[in-house]
C-alpha cells in the first residue's frame, strides 16, 4: 500500500482503534503463550450494517455492527481472509487478503461514507497485514512472531531454537544439553533451559521428563512459529524462561503441494582447530592437544515433501508434511577419553493435520506430529601419541545421545462459536515418547579420569567400554493435556476462563552403572596426608590415599523407577478497555503440582492455592497505532517434571569405594588393591544414597513451595514516518522461590539436638531433601520407635546465603516491515544475569539432574556462589533481513554480536585447599583463593554471519528455486565455555581452561525447492 493509503486508513481508525482491539483481546487470548489464533476487528459505517469474513479455510461467518459502530470476529484460523462490510444484504465495501498474525489482532475498519454506490470501486481495495498498523497496540506481552514466508528467506538452521535465537534476550544455552531428539536449547530471558515451554498448535509439547526442549514440526510445515519473553496472560503458565509455540499449515480451497533437497557437503566446511591444554600439569603440557578435531568433518541431506489442500471444498481440509533429516560426522573425543566416533543420525518428523469446518458456528481441528532420531556409531581406539585410529572398540551405547529417541503426538481441538459474544473451545491430546539406548554387552567397567592414573604405573589406559552409565532400554512416557477455555465479552469487558490439566507418566526412565555394574574412577590429591573426602568422624569421612596421593574409587550408580506428574491449573481473566486509548487485561492463575514416586505414593503435594496474578495494560498514545506505551507485571510458577522423583523419591545407589592400587591392567583395571578406610568401612555416599526405598515423608521439606518468578516489563513502539518503527523495552525478573536438594544431614540431626531430641533416637537421615534454598524448612526424620520427628532448621543453621537470581535487561530496536523490496530488523539487548543459582539445572559444569544440583548440598558448596550466571550475555546485537535485487534473486542475512559467557574457576575449599563433603574440585575457590561465578573473566566475543542467495527464475513461474547458504561466513571459531574444574594447588587439573565448546565452522546449504 502507499504511503497515502496508509495515512487514509490510519485516519480512518483514530476515534475507537484501541477499544476495538481491546474488545477482540479477551476473548481470544491475542497476548496468551500457546495461542493459534488470531482476530480481525474494526469500525463499522453505522449500526444496523454487518460485516462478514470469508476465509482461505473455507470459515464463513458475519457479524452485526454495535451502536458504537464496532465489531469483532475472535478465535480465527491464522490464514487470508476477505472481509464485506454489508448494508441491507448488500456488499457496499470489500478489503481482500487480510492475513493473521497468531496472537495478535487486524484492524479492518470502514468509512462512514461508504455507499453502495460506492462499493464497486471500494471493492478494489486490497488490504493486507503488511499495510496494517506496524505498532500493534493490542498485545502487552513481549513477542516475536516469524512466519513461513521470513522462514523462507532467512538463512537458518531447520530447528525451532534457530528461529528462537532472532528473538531478543535468547541466547544459546550450554552444548552440554540437547532436547529429544538432539537439538540445542536455548536460554531465554536469563532462565535455563529447562525452564521453557514449547507448543504445537496449542499442544505442550514440553520434554515431560526434565523439561530439556520439546518436539517441533517439520520445518516447511511451519506457518508461525512465535517466541515469547514473558508477559502472557493467565490462561498458561509453567514457564519461567520463555515460550516456543508453533503453529502448522492447514489446507486450503486450493491443492498445493511441494518438495525441497537440501544438502551440506563435507566439502564446504572448514577445518577446525584442535583444541590444546593451557597449563602445564604434571601429566601435560601447555599446547598439549587436549582434543583433535582437524579431521571432524559432517555431511547433511535433507529431504520434505508436502501436500494440502480441500477433501471436501469449503468443509474438510488436510494438511500432510514429511522429513527426512540424514548426518554423517566423523568425531574424535579428548584425551580423557580418547576415541574416534563414525557416527550416523536418522531423523524423520511427520505432520498431518485435518480442519473440519461443520457449519459456521463449530470447528474442528485433528493434528497428528511425530519427531523421531535414530543413532548409531562405531566406536573406534585412538592413540594420540601417533594421532592415528584404532581397532574397532564397539557400538555407542552411551545413551548420549539415545540410539532412538522421539514422541508422537496425536490432538484435537473443538471451537463453537456458541453467540457472537461466547466462544468455546476444548482441547485434548496426547504424546507418547521413546527413549531407547542399546545396552553394552562388554562386561568391562568404565575407566573414568584415566588421565589421573599414576603415570608410573599407567598413562592414560582405558578400555572398549565407552560409557560410565546406561540408560532402561524399556523407558517411555505418555503426557496427555486437557484444557477449556470459555470467553464471553460484555461491554467493555471480555472475561475469559478455563482449566489446563495435564498428566505426565515416565516408565522405566533412569540410569545404571554399565558394565558389570560399577566402574573405576581414579583421582590424585595433592600429597598422602589430607584426607580425600570429609573430616574424621563424619558420615562421609575418608581417610588419606597412599604413596604420592594417587587413588582409585570403585563407582556405582542406579537411579531406576517409573514415575507420574499431575498438573492442574485454573484462571480467570478480564479484558477491560477503560477508554477510547487504555486496555487493562487483569487474571489470576492457580496452580497445583503432585508428584509420585514409583510406588505411586505422592512425595510432592503442591496444591494449595499458588496464586499467580497477571497484571497488563496498553495505552494508544495518539490513537492512531503510531505510539503504543504498555507495562505488565506477573507471577510465574514453574513445576518439577517427572524426573526428579529418581533421586529424591527413589531407591537411588550412589557410592564410592576407595582403594589404593599397586599396578592397572591392560584394560585400565587397578590391581594390588588395599582399601582405604572410611566412615562406613566401605563404600561411602556423599548424599547418603545407599540403595534403600526412600519414604516419601522424608523426600521433601514438609513446608516446600513451588518455584516461582515474578517479571516486570515496561517499554513502548513507535512509527517512525511511514516504513519504520522503533522501540525500547525493559525487563526485571526476580526468581523469588526455586527447589533444590540440600545432603547436609548433620545440620538437620544438630537442629534435633537443639529440639531436645535425644541423639540416640534419632534414625538415619536422608542424605537429600528437597527444599526452598534460602528459606527454612521442616525436615520429616525417622526415629527408633516407628515414629518422626520433625526438623526446624534455619537458613542460618544452614549457614547458606539467601537464593538469588537477578536479570535486567534493556532492549532497543529499529525495524523496516516488509515493502514488497525488503525487511530489515535490528536488535541490541544490554542484560545481565546474576545470582548464586541459575535454576534447575547448571551449565558451567553440564550437570542435568533437574532441581538437584551440587549447588545448595552443603554451606561450603555456597561460599561465594554469588556472581554472574553462566546465562548471562551483556551485549547481544541482531540483525537480519532479506532483499529482493531483483524480480528473481533475492538476499538475505542473518548476523549475532555478542559478549561471551562468565568464566568459572571451581577449586577445593578454602585457603587449605581442603574437602569438607567429598565433592572435590566444585567449590567457589580458585587454589585457595575465592572464585565467584564470573571472576575468571568472560569468553570471547562471537561474531556470527550468515548469508544467503535464491534464484526463482520467471520461466519456471517462480515455482522453482535454487538457494544456497554459508553460515559463519567470517569463519569465526571463538570459545563458548571452557572446563571450570581447577584442581588443587600440587594436583591442577590438566584439563583446566581447555575448550569444551567452540562455535561451528564455516559451511554451506545448497537447496532445490518446488512449490505448486
Amino acid at each position: 500500500m502507499s504511503s497515502r493509503s496508509i495515512r487514509q486508513a490510519s485516519v480512518l481508525r483514530r476515534s475507537s482503534l484501541a477499544l476495538a482491539l481491546a474488545i477482540s483481546l479477551g476473548g481470544t487470548g491475542v497476548v496468551l503463550a500457546q495461542s493459534t489464533t488470531g482476530n480481525i476487528f474494526g469500525t463499522g459505517a453505522q449500526p444496523g450494517d454487518t460485516v462478514q469474513i470469508s476465509g482461505s479455510t473455507g470459515i464463513t461467518r458475519e457479524v452485526p455492527v454495535d451502536a458504537s459502530g464496532r465489531y469483532q470476529f475472535n478465535n480465527l484460523p491464522v490464514g487470508s481472509y476477505q472481509v464485506d462490510l454489508k448494508r441491507n444484504g448488500a456488499v457496499v465495501d470489500s478489503r481482500k487478503n487480510v492475513n493473521l498474525t497468531v496472537g495478535k489482532g487486524s484492524d479492518v475498519s470502514f468509512t462512514a461514507a461508504t455507499s453502495a454506490a460506492s462499493a464497486q470501486s471500494l471493492d478494489s481495495v486490497t488490504v493486507t497485514a503488511n499495510s496494517l498498523p506496524p505498532v500493534d497496540v493490542s498485545t502487552v506481552d513481549s513477542r516475536t512472531v516469524i512466519t513461513s514466508e521470513q522462514l523462507a528467506k532467512l538463512p537458518l538452521a531447520r530447528t525451532a531454537e534457530a528461529i528462537a535465537l532472532l528473538a531478543p534476550g535468547a541466547v544459546s544455552g550450554s552444548g552440554y544439553f540437547s532436547g529429544p531428539t538432539g537439538n540445542a536449547l536455548v536460554s531465554i530471558g536469563g532462565g535455563s533451559v529447562t525452564e521453557n515451554a514449547y507448543y504445537i498448535n496449542g499442544f505442550n509439547t514440553t520434554d515431560p521428563l526434565s523439561g530439556f526442549g520439546g518436539i517441533t514440526l517439520p520445518y516447511g510445515a511451519i506457518d508461525q512459529q512465535e517466541v515469547l519473553a514473558g508477559g502472557y496472560g493467565a490462561a498458561y503458565g509453567r514457564s519461567a524462561g520463555g515460550v516456543i509455540s508453533q503453529v502448522g499449515k492447514r489446507g486450503t480451497n486450493e491443492w498445493h503441494f511441494g518438495a525441497q533437497i537440501l544438502w551440506e557437503p563435507r566439502g564446504t566446511r572448514s577445518t577446525p582447530g584442535n583444541d590444546h591444554y593451557i597449563i602445564n600439569s604434571e601429566t601435560t603440557s601447555a599446547g598439549e592437544i587436549y582434543n583433535y578435531n582437524k579431521k571432524d568433518t559432517q555431511m547433511r541431506t535433507v529431504e520434505s515433501a508436502y501436500v494440502g489442500g480441500p477433501l471436501i471444498k469449503d468443509k474438510l481440509y488436510i494438511f500432510l508434511a514429511a522429513e527426512q533429516e540424514k548426518v554423517n560426522q566423523d568425531r574424535y573425543t579428548s584425551q580423557d577419553s580418547p576415541n574416534y566416533y563414525d557416527r550416523s543420525y536418522r531423523n524423520p518428523k511427520f505432520y498431518g493435520k485435518l480442519d473440519w469446518n461443520i457449519n459456521d458456528s463449530n470447528i474442528l481441528e485433528v493434528t497428528g506430529a511425530s519427531n523421531k532420531q535414530n543413532y548409531d556409531a562405531n566406536v573406534y581406539g585412538f592413540d594420540y601419541t601417533t594421532l592415528t585410529k584404532g581397532d574397532l572398540v564397539g557400538k555407542d551405547t552411551s545413551g548420549n545421545p539415545l540410539n532412538k529417541t522421539g514422541a508422537d503426538l496425536y490432538t484435537a481441538k473443538f471451537t463453537s462459536y456458541i453467540t457472537d459474544d461466547l466462544t468455546l473451545t476444548a482441547q485434548y491430546g496426547k504424546m507418547k515418547g521413546t527413549y531407547y539406548s542399546q545396552v553394552p554387552q562388554t562386561q568391562v567397567p568404565h575407566i573414568i579420569n584415566p588421565t589421573l592414573q599414576d603415570p608410573t604405573l599407567a598413562d592414560g589406559v582405558s578400555n572398549e567400554n565407552p560409557s560410565t552409565r546406561v540408560y532402561d532400554p524399556q523407558h517411555k512416557s505418555t503426557n496427555t493435556n486437557l484444557r477449556i477455555d470459555l470467553s464471553y465479552h460484555a461491554g467493555d469487558h471480555t472475561i475469559t476462563a478455563g482449566i489446563d490439566n495435564q498428566d505426565v507418566r515416565d516408565s522405566n526412565d533412569g540410569q545404571g552403572t554399565s558394565g558389570p555394574g560399577y566402574a573405576w574412577e581414579y583421582g590424585k590429591k595433592a600429597n598422602g596426608t589430607v584426607p580425600i573426602a570429609g573430616a574424621p568422624g563424619g558420615d562421609t569421612y575418608v581417610a588419606p590415599a597412599g604413596g604420592n596421593g594417587y587413588y582409585v574409587d570403585r563407582y556405582v550408580y542406579d537411579a531406576r523407577a517409573s514415575v507420574r506428574v499431575k498438573q492442574r491449573a485454573q484462571y480467570i481473566e478480564d479484558s477491560w478497555q477503560i477508554s477510547d486509548r487504555w486496555l487493562v487485561k487483569v487474571g489470576i492463575r492457580n496452580d497445583q503440582f503432585t508428584n509420585y514416586n514409583g510406588v505411586s505414593e505422592p512425595y510432592l503435594r503442591l496444591t494449595t492455592p499458588q496464586w499467580a496474578p497477571r497484571l497488563g495494560a496498553t495505552w494508544d498514545v495518539n490513537g492512531d497505532s503510531s505510539l503504543k506505551i504498555y507495562a505488565n507485571a506477573g507471577r510465574y510458577y514453574l513445576a518439577l517434571p517427572a524426573s526428579v522423583a529418581l533421586r529424591s523419591a527413589g531407591q537411588s545407589l550412589y557410592t564410592r569405594e576407595y582403594f589404593n592400587y599397586t599396578s592397572i591392567d591392560a584394560n585400565g583395571i587397578p590391581q594390588g588393591l588395599t582399601p582405604i578406610d572410611t566412615a562406613t568401612g566401605g563404600p561411602i555416599s556423599g548424599n547418603r544414597e545407599y540403595g534403600i526405598p526412600r519414604d516419601p515423608k522424608t523426600a521433601a521439606a514438609t513446608n516446600l513451595k513451588s518455584e516461582y518468578q515474578d517479571e516486570f516489563i515496561l517499554g513502548f513502539d513507535k512509527t517512525l514516518g511511514d516504513k519504520w518503527v522503533y522501540g525500547a523495552k525493559a525487563t526485571v525478573r526476580k526468581l523469588k522461590n526455586a527447589i533444590d536438594d540440600v545432603g547436609d544431614s548433620d545440620t538437620i540431626e544438630a537442629a534435633l539436638v537443639r529440639q531436645g531430641v535425644d541423639p540416640a533416637t534419632i534414625g538415619p537421615i536422608q542424605g537429600s531433601y528437597l527444599f526452598n534454598p534460602g528459606r527454612a524448612s521442616d525436615f520429616v526424620v525417622p526415629n527408633t520407635t516407628g515414629g518422626y520427628y520433625t526438623a526446624h532448621v534455619t537458613n542460618a543453621d544452614f549457614e547458606f546465603p539467601h537464593l538469588k537470581r537477578n536479570y535486567y535487561g534493556l532492549e532497543m530496536y529499529l525495524e523496516h516491515p516488509f515493502d514488497g523490496k525488503w525487511y530489515g530488523k535490528l536488535d541490541y539487548l544490554y542484560s545481565k544475569s546474576y545470582g548464586n543459582s541459575e535454576g534447575q539445572v547448571r551449565s558451567d559444569i553440564g550437570q542435568t539432574d533437574v532441581s538437584a544440583t551440587v549447588d545448595w548440598d552443603f554451606p561450603a558448596l555456597m561460599q561465594y556462589s554469588n556472581g554472574e550466571l553462566s546465562n548471562s550475555r551483556k551485549h547481544v546485537f541482531k540483525a537480519y533481513g532479506s532483499y529482493q535485487l531483483t524480480e528473481e534473486w533475492m538476499l538475505s542475512g542473518n548476523l549475532t554480536v555478542a559478549s561471551g559467557a562468565p568464566k568459572s574457576c571451581l577449586g577445593y575449599f578454602g585457603a587449605d585447599e581442603s574437602d569438607p563433603t567429598g565433592y572435590q574440585s566444585y567449590y567457589h575457590y580458585c587454589y585457595g583463593q575465592p572464585s565467584p561465578p564470573g571472576a575468571a573473566g568472560h569468553n570471547p566475543w562471537t561474531i556470527l554471519a550468515d548469508l544467503s542467495a535464491e534464484y526463482r527464475p520467471t520461466w519456471a513461474d517462480k515455482k522453482l528455486a535454487f538457494n544456497v547458504t554459508v553460515f559463519n561466513v567470517l569463519n569465526t571459531r571463538e570459545r563458548l565455555a571452557t572446563y571450570p574444574q581447577a584442581g588443587e594447588t600440587g594436583a591442577v587439573d590438566p584439563n583446566y581452561r581447555t575448550a569444551l565448546f567452540q562455535t561451528t565452522p564455516r559451511y554451506a546449504r545448497f537447496g532445490i525447492t518446488y512449490d505448486f
